[in-house]
Order: C-alpha cells, then sequence, then structure tokens
C-alpha cells in the first residue's frame, strides 16, 4: 500500500507538471499583433496629441526616419531620428533560438516583432517621440581601450529653446545612459516633464514556453520601494484591470520576458532617485494596433529664463543575469522569473553559480551540485536505504503471511504491520529519498528555466545548450536504465499489480524526461547513480552484519 501511494504521489507530482503550462497558457494567452502593426512602420503618423501631466497619445506608430548604428563591446544598436528613438539593440554575446551564431535583437521596430524604447518632453512645442532630430554623424563605434561611447541628437523647441537627447553606450554594461540637455534660451521660465517608455506587442516570444509544463511571464513589471514587485499582464491592460503603484519617488518600470528584459531604471544603484522630491509617475497601458506602454513621467524643475538643465535616467537593455541584476536597482533582481519557487530555487542557483566561478562550465558545475545535495542528505538517505534493505530481507516472509491469510486483506495488513513492530523496520521509510528529491528537483527545473547563464551553454560532446532537451536523447536513455536498476534494488511490493506498477514507473519517467532541459537530466542521471552507489554500499553492510552475527553467538 506504501509503495502504491508513493507511486500515485510521483505521478501526481509529474501530473502537475504537466498541465501546469496549459493552465498558464489560459492565464497568459499569447497575443497576436494585428498585421496592421508591422505595414504601419512605413504608413503616415498621425500627429501626437498632449494631454497635460501624460505622455502624448497617439497609436503607437512608428515612423521610419535616417537610422544612426551604434556598436559597443555588447551591442549592435540602431537610433532612429524620427524621435530619437533606440529602435534596434542585437545582443552580441547571446544567440538566436534557431541560429546561435546570429546576434539576439531584443528590440526591434521591423518584421513581426515589434519593441522599442522611446522618449520626449511634454510641452507645447517641445519635441516628443514623434519629431525629428539631427545628428553629426550616422555610425558610432566604441573603439578598443575606449571606456564609453556618447550619441548626441538634437532638436528645437519653442521660442529658442535647443534640446539634446546624449545616449551613453559603457564599456560592459547593459545599462545605457540617456540624459536630456535642455537649454532655455526663451525669455520666460520652462516648465515641463519628461517621459519614458518602453513600446512593444504582446507577442510571447519564441522560445519562453516551460518543458512539459511551465510557461514564464511575458509583460510589463513596476517596482517601488513602498509596494515592491509589481507583474502586470497584458490581459489585464486590455480588460482595464491592471493595478499598480502609479506614483513614487524611487523603483523602474521594465518590460519582461524570457531571460531577457528592459527597464527605465528611476532610482539607480548607488545613485539618488531620478524624480527627486517630486517623485515620478508610473504609466502601464494598452495603445491601439495591438501595442502596450510601460513607462515613466518624471516633473523636471523649471528652467530659468537663459539657463540650462541636464537630467539622466538609465535604460537596462539586456539579459537577466543575476550577477548583472544585482548591480542596477533595488529590488531588480526579481525579473528573473523563478515562478512560486522562487524561495528554493534562488538559493540553489546561488551555490550552482558559485560552483561555476570556479569550473568554469556549467554541466560539470550541476553535477558538482547534485554531489554536494547528495553528501547533505545522506543521512537521511541511510537511514531509508537501511530500512529499505530490512523490508527486502521481509520479502519471503510476507509472502507467507499473504499466503496464510489469503483474501482477507485486512488480517494480512495488521499481520504485517505486527511484524514491522516487531522487526522495528519503518514501511515508509524507504520513500523519504525521493520524497526529499521532488522539492530539489522542481526547485532546479525552475533555476533552470530561468536563468539565461544556462541558454546556450555547451557541457560535452553532442551537448551544446544545457537549457534544451538532448537532441539524440541519450541522457533520458541513461536515465532510464539507472531507474531500472534502482527498482531492481528496492524491495518487491507484496501486490503483483504493484509490482508491475514498479517496473513500469521507469519508462514512465523516461517519457517527461525526453522533453526536459538537459542539464535537468544530467542532474537526475548524476543523482540516481549516486543513489545506487549508496543504496548498494548500505545493503551490502547490513547483509555482511546479519552473516557475521551467528558467528558470533558461536563464540560467545
Amino acid at each position: 500500500m506504501d509503495t502504491k501511494r508513493l507511486i500515485l504521489f510521483i505521478a501526481l507530482s509529474f501530473g502537475i507538471l504537466f498541465f501546469w503550462q496549459k493552465w498558464m497558457e489560459e492565464r497568459y494567452p499569447q497575443i497576436k499583433t494585428p498585421a496592421t502593426t508591422a505595414s504601419a512602420t512605413n504608413g503616415a503618423t498621425p500627429q501626437a496629441q498632449t494631454t497635460p501631466g501624460q505622455a502624448p497619445q497617439d497609436a503607437g506608430r512608428l515612423q521610419r526616419g535616417q537610422r544612426i548604428t551604434v556598436k559597443t563591446d555588447l551591442f549592435n544598436a540602431e537610433i532612429d531620428t524620427n524621435g530619437a528613438d533606440l529602435r534596434r539593440v542585437e545582443l552580441l554575446k547571446h544567440g538566436m533560438v534557431d541560429n546561435a551564431k546570429k546576434p539576439f535583437a531584443l528590440l526591434q521596430d521591423e518584421g513581426e516583432h515589434i519593441y522599442v524604447a522611446q522618449t520626449g518632453l511634454i510641452g507645447e512645442g517641445l519635441p516628443t517621440h514623434k519629431s525629428i532630430f539631427t545628428s553629426t554623424q550616422t555610425a558610432y563605434q566604441l573603439a578598443d581601450g575606449q571606456k564609453e561611447v556618447s550619441v548626441r541628437l538634437e532638436a528645437t523647441g519653442p521660442d529658442g529653446v535647443k534640446i539634446a537627447k546624449i545616449y551613453t553606450f559603457k564599456r560592459d554594461s547593459y545599462l545605457i545612459n540617456v540624459k536630456y540637455e535642455l537649454v532655455n534660451g526663451s525669455a520666460k521660465p520652462l516648465t515641463t516633464s519628461a517621459y519614458y517608455r518602453l513600446l512593444r506587442d504582446g507577442k510571447t516570444p519564441e522560445g519562453s514556453g516551460g518543458h512539459m509544463g511551465a510557461t514564464t511571464f511575458t509583460g510589463p513589471a513596476v517596482y517601488t520601494d513602498k509596494k515592491k514587485f509589481q507583474k502586470v499582464e497584458f490581459s489585464k491592460l486590455d480588460k482595464g484591470e491592471a493595478t499598480y503603484e502609479q506614483a513614487a519617488k524611487d523603483g523602474w518600470v521594465a518590460m519582461l520576458q524570457h531571460y531577457f528584459a528592459s527597464a527605465w531604471i528611476v532610482s539607480p544603484t548607488g545613485l539618488p532617485a531620478v524624480g527627486g522630491a517630486n517623485g515620478v509617475r508610473y504609466e502601464l497601458k494598452k495603445l491601439p494596433d495591438g501595442l502596450y506602454s510601460a513607462g515613466v513621467i518624471v516633473d523636471l524643475p523649471t528652467i530659468a529664463a537663459n539657463a540650462k538643465y541636464e537630467t539622466s535616467v538609465p535604460l537596462f537593455v539586456g539579459p537577466e543575469e543575476t550577477r548583472v541584476l544585482n548591480t542596477v536597482s533595488e529590488g531588480f533582481d526579481l525579473i528573473k522569473d523563478y515562478g512560486i519557487f522562487t524561495i528554493f530555487s534562488k538559493p540553489i542557483f546561488a551555490v550552482l553559480d558559485f560552483i561555476h566561478k570556479m569550473v568554469g562550465n556549467w554541466g560539470w558545475s550541476i553535477i558538482l551540485l547534485t554531489m554536494l545535495i547528495k553528501a547533505m542528505f545522506f543521512p537521511l538517505a541511510a537511514a531509508s536505504y537501511r530500512s529499505m534493505a530490512k523490508m527486502r530481507k521481509l520479502a519471503p516472509r510476507m509472502e507467507q503471511l499473504k499466503a496464510k491469510h489469503g483474501d482477507d486483506k485486512m488480517k494480512f495488513q495488521q499481520a504485517v504491520m505486527e511484524m514491522y513492530k516487531t522487526e522495528k523496520v519503518n514501511p515508509l521509510g524507504g520513500c523519504l529519498p525521493m520524497l526529499v528529491q521532488i522539492p530539489v528537483f522542481i526547485a532546479l527545473y525552475w533555476a533552470l528555466l530561468a536563468s539565461v547563464e544556462l541558454r546556450q551553454a555547451p557541457w560535452i560532446f553532442w551537448i551544446t545548450d544545457l537549457s534544451v532537451k538532448d537532441p539524440y536523447y541519450v541522457l533520458p536513455v541513461l536515465m532510464t536504465i539507472s531507474m531500472y536498476i534502482q527498482t531492481s534494488l528496492s524491495p518487491p511490493p507484496p501486490d503483483p499489480m504493484q509490482a508491475k506498477m514498479m517496473k513500469i514507473m521507469p519508462l514512465m519517467f523516461s517519457v517527461f524526461f525526453f522533453f526536459f532541459p538537459a542539464g535537468l537530466v544530467v542532474y537526475w542521471v548524476v543523482n540516481n547513480v549516486i543513489s545506487i552507489a549508496q543504496q548498494w554500499y548500505i545493503t551490502r553492510q547490513i547483509e555482511k552484519a546479519d552473516d557475521d552475527q551467528p558467528v558470533k553467538l558461536a563464540k560467545a
């Protein structure tokens, strides 16, 4: 009966994983962007309408102007003179899903996916994301030995007001500093606000689905010191049901997807909040043409006549690497989506990352992490294996009890329990290793699913990406074999049906693992091999002790 419960528990656990994705797909449906979105990039653009205190309201359409290219050690970027928008960013150290040698395009304004960073000023005649800017050159490159490169774009405002937007790209940094330089050449004070937004469609990026049971979050998020991390589903924006802190003195606003993110940082690490005493206003909204906006509005101090004022807001565009996120802003590491298992997955990945710093290979790091976990739980495993070894020795007596009581299951169960009590055997002891492994397994699953560090990370031979399934299914086959060996070492259940279930359980497991990330299967194979060695050793010790006992009694 205990074995049957164990099998049901395992089947239920994997069933939950299997159907989790279906539930998540219903909760976070993939939103199709209308065909007009892509074609609108070349269409006529309506004039932006400015509402006092708000960013300009428009259809979110993108008009293409002259392009300014920027090449650094981390980016291939394009800035459009129309609005001085950051229209395209390729991450040079990360490959596309279908071609690892081609840089991953996170921001883009062409094709089937729209995702750009826009800024502008609020005020009559001031440049918005629809205004035309000019630049002295069309190509910039971060030269060897150079720490940063700046791109300056200029526009004119009313009554002699001059505006410059300056992008500064720094070496080895996914933070792009975006600075406004305002010179009030008029004879009267200038009052304005600056808005910063991320504009994208609601499509779920390719490769964002989990493996047999999980889907990562895609959509906007806001973080403030008061309300902390607040994710908002696109579906909530569609229905007008989004709830988040709209006014604060700190924080950041982001667009999140699997492995990658972009964010406007109001309170960068080590620097005062951009909004100062006046604070900022966060704004998440749905736009026409299937687009969504996640932005922040910063009220600037009044600029006196003939005075100059500068303000900067960093823009993060890059991978969700833990070491990078921890340096950006308070709470920014929360964008790495570990799902509901964060409390377990986060420390597991921290240990895995620490090991990786020493060995430099994620595959070997997973193996060492597995060995460490097995060492930590060895006392518990040893007690369980001793219990299983004793139950294995009691198997013949159990068969005798079954023959004695026939179909009277009640008396049979009572006799079995009495035998366990007499022999001091815990029938649940053999279940403990599996019960311990399941939460660790699920936590590691989410850690691997969320970690861009393992994306396209090779191990050995044919395993060139630990975040996807084994292309030749060698690891799942090895895992199935190891489970068959483990089953043979376990005490056979008295019920023939349970015995059959125990034999087919490895095959049931292998069906799931054929689709799991290779890194996770590596963990399970190594875990099984160590478990087999531990169980064999402890069983031999018990058998040896029993063989020596008659000799000791004779001598006595």
